[in-house]
């Protein structure tokens, strides 16, 4: 197993939470229903690739070479500009900051890291050791 992957895994997910009650008790307080949605949205993303991250540790015990090593590193990269620039952008909202509204271009390179992620947990399963 990979203990970095894990330990990034149980902190990633238990932010998780902390966001998803914030976000489902307090935030609607501050924002549109829209933006909670968007918020939301960030969480699950999160939470998906926190699950994917716990497969990638645990399966690297069996399939251990670059592959999947990269899938971690591309999952977390993911979190971080994917689900990250969803929060920024409700933070943006909620304190009504002019002009910071661009952050949202940061949120599909995200996304290609979550689709890469996926493609090298493929290749590391499918690669011979």
């Amino acid at each position: 197993m990979h203990k970095t992957y894990l330990t990034a895994g149980a902190l990633l997910a238990a932010l998780a939470v902390a966001l998803g009650a914030f976000g489902a008790h307090g935030l609607k307080k501050l924002v549109s229903p829209e933006t909670v949605t968007t918020f939301q949205t960030g969480v699950q993303y999160q939470f998906y690739h926190t699950l994917a991250l716990f497969f990638v540790a645990i399966l690297f015990e069996k399939f251990s070479n670059k592959w999947m090593k990269w899938a971690g590193i591309l999952f977390i990269t993911g979190i971080i500009l994917f689900s990250g620039s969803l929060y920024l952008l409700t933070a943006i909202k909620a304190t009504e900051t002019i002009g910071m509204e661009g952050l949202g271009i940061v949120t599909p390179f995200g996304g290609l890291a979550f689709i890469a992620g996926w493609l090298s947990l493929f290749a590391g399963i499918i690669k011979k050791n």
